[in-house]
Parts: C-alpha cells; structure tokens; sequence
C-alpha cells in the first residue's frame, strides 16, 4: 500500500467535493476485521435489502466462495468517503462496489489492488467503460455494469399535444415541443439539477452537447447548455423544483402522468413498465442536431487493499461470482444494468428488445474522468452543479455562474 496519511487526507477532501453535507462526517460503518470465515461487503444500493434479488444474489456469492457475507450499502457519496476514511483506520471492506469517477480517487490514495494482481481478466470489457477504472494503463476494477442517460417519454402527453417525438433532433425542436406540451395543459420536461454528483450527471449530455469542455466550465458553449435549462424553468417547460430533484424524485414526478419527457437512466427501464402509461425513448438531442455524448454510469466492483493478504484467495472468488462471464447477466439483470461486454448485452437484448437503445447508447457514452481528468473531476463537478444552481435560482447568470465556478475549478 503506497498512500500516506497526506495522500489519504487529500483524497478525502477531493472526495468530499462530491458530497452531501453530512457525508465526510464520522467514522467507518463497517469493519473487515473480525472472524476470516466473514467477508465485508459494501455498495451503494440501499434501496436493495437483504431479502431483494442483489441481497440474495451478494449472499449466494459469499455461500459459493464459502464465507459469510456482511453487506452493507451507503448513499453512492457517502460510500466514497467511508471507504478513505476507512482506510486511513486499518479497516477497509474486502471488496466494495464504487462509482465509476470515484475509482481514480481511491487509486490515488493508494487503498485498491489492481485487477491484474488478482488474477482477474477485463479483457472482454468495452473500452469506455473500463477506462473509467484505469489509470496508467492498469484497471483498478470491474464493471458491474453500465448505464446512461435518455429521455422517456409519455406518449399519451406526446400524442395530446400533437407532438411527435421523431421530430425532435435538436434544441430548438424540443423547446418547440416543450411548448406545445404546456399550451395543452400538460407539464413538459422534468430532469435533477441537484448540488450533488446527480446534478452534474443529469447537466453533462447538454454541456457536451453544446460542445462544451470540462476544463473550460465559462465557455460560450457551457453558457448555452445552462441557458437552456434556465430558459426552460422560467417559462415552465420545467418545474422549479429540478432544483431539489434527484434522480429518483425525478423519475416519481415522470411516473404521475402528468409530464411529457424525463430525463433518467437505464435503471428506470423496470419502472417506466409499472407506469401505468405507454412510453418511449429517444437519446438526449445535442444543440444542432445528432445525439449528444452522455455520460458513462454504473459502479465497478473493486477490492481494497488488505493487511492480511490471505483474504485475496476468497476475495477474488467473490467478484469472480459477481463478474463472470457466467453471471454477469444475472447481475445486471437484477440491477437493470446493461452488461460492460458485447456477448453479454447480446444475451440482454435478446431477453428484453427495450434494452437496445440503451445498449446502443452505454457504446457511445463518455467517462466523467476521461480525457486525463481523472481526480481532477470532482473539483470541476461541483463548481459545475453549484453553477447549475445558481443560475436556476435566479441568483446569478448563467455566464457569470458559470465564470465564478471556473474560477472554483481552476484552485481545485
């Protein structure tokens, strides 16, 4: 292990920069220390409890491995920074399922064993996805799975209001169609504009669609994306309450029928069936015209770095159950996640057609940490959703939001 208390302590600040309030407080939930015959388990799926297919699925991986499991799941943030936090004590999990930005975060601080040295094979993994989790050409993990971002639409709203969804290439067209939708008396789009990670997420295929550049946050071409949103919520295309939105009580907002697009992710695809409603896809329009690149979701199972280094035997056979060839499927499956390999989304898509788009989609997704960002993301994240927030408000411009969290990013 090659991190110092300095590095881990830098970790966690750049960590924090991800976080909720309260995140970055107290200690570890969770210990690995404890009987060799029990395994710790952490990932950030609290929405699943022990009695839910990924619970039962976590507990069959430990029984197949011979262990006991001890699962626990945090808040996707706050998961990140127990796990610094927990390393800097002596007592990470063994094996620990992390946002994708998070990984290159956690390699700097020196606390994750590198794949290779456990013996275990990515080289069936599509590129853009792993490339989340290496650094200097070393993969510090696997993908459980991938997903992205579309807009769902409703197409009762859609047929209403005399809107179709073909027609919608570019911005203005979907700001036309926004239009139409409230001159019906229906609600137009809906989409989290949180200050947390989930705003930045939901903001990202506008700011690429706009051609804009991460490391120039103030660029005329960031200021149209969040002018566009901006222009959306004042007219009341889009409710005010994006502001609070999580990706969650986004998708509640979508599922009462009342909104005509939704901004969300692969892993609505189950719920979107529960609506009570007829919907369909289409991919986020850039500016003029074509697809805009969305970002890369989805975690990567990973391995901390251990004292006992006899733990690794047992370690590996667990995320082996989990990331085989052989049960890659069921995992995503439970998950509602499309596969980070070509011969397993294969088998999705011919489960369940609907998951074509989005399989389509997740190969041409971008990585929040690509293009040499690496730890350098999360500095240039939150400036970014702080902006979003501001601007939305009415509290700043959008040029000068956007000019202020440059500067932000720029001391990060």
């Amino acid at each position: 292990m090659r991190s110092t208390r300095r590095t881990l302590t830098a970790a966690i600040a750049t960590a924090c920069a991800l976080a909720t309030v309260t995140a970055c407080g107290g200690g570890s939930g969770s210990s690995s220390s404890g009987s060799s015959s029990t395994y710790t388990f952490w990932d950030p799926y609290p929405q699943f409890d022990a009695s839910s297919d990924w619970g039962k699925r976590v507990t069959a991986c430990g029984t197949e491995a011979g262990v006991k499991v001890k699962r626990t799941a945090y808040d996707t943030t706050d998961l990140g920074n127990k796990a610094l936090l927990a390393a800097q004590q002596g007592n990470a999990p063994d094996v620990m399922l992390v946002d994708n930005p998070v990984v290159s975060t956690l390699v700097e601080a020196g606390i994750l064993t590198r794949t290779s040295d456990l013996g275990l094979d990515t080289a069936a993994i599509q590129k853009n996805i792993i490339g989340a989790g290496t650094l200097d050409n070393a993969a510090y993990g696997i993908p459980i799975g991938a997903n992205t971002l579309a807009l769902y639409y409703n197409k009762k709203v859609l047929s209403a209001a005399h809107v179709d969804p073909a027609g919608i290439k570019d911005w203005p067209s979907l700001t036309a169609a926004l239009k139409k939708i409230k001159a019906s008396g229906k609600k137009g789009i809906t989409f989290s504009a949180i200050n947390t990670e989930e705003g930045s997420f939901q903001f990202l295929p506008w700011f690429w669609g706009a051609g804009g550049d991460l490391t120039r946050l103030d660029s005329p071409k960031g200021v149209a994306a969040l002018t566009l949103w901006k222009q959306w919520v004042d007219a009341g295309y889009a409710p005010k309450d994006v502001l609070n939105n999580t990706q969650t009580t986004s998708w509640q907002e979508f599922a009462t029928g009342d909104y005509a697009f939704g901004e969300n992710g692969t892993w609505q695809l189950a719920n979107a069936e529960k609506a009570g409603f007829p919907y369909g896809i289409v991919n986020i329009p850039a500016q003029n015209g074509g697809s805009a690149p969305v970002p890369t979701g989805g975690e990567f199972v990973t391995v901390p770095v251990q004292k006992d280094t006899g733990r690794y035997d047992t370690t590996k056979k667990i995320v082996g159950c989990l990331t085989s060839a052989e049960n890659l499927l069921a995992s995503d499956t439970t998950l509602t996640y499309v596969a980070p390999t070509a011969a397993v989304q294969a088998q999705q898509v011919k489960a369940n057609a609907k998951l074509k788009p989005w399989v389509a989609a997740v190969a041409a997704a971008r990585g929040r940490t690509s293009g040499g960002l690496g730890t350098k993301y999360p500095t240039i994240s939150q400036p970014m959703w702080t902006a979003v927030q501001a601007a939305l408000s009415g509290s700043k411009s959008p040029a000068a939001a956007l000019s202020d969290a440059q500067t932000a990013a720029s001391k990060g």
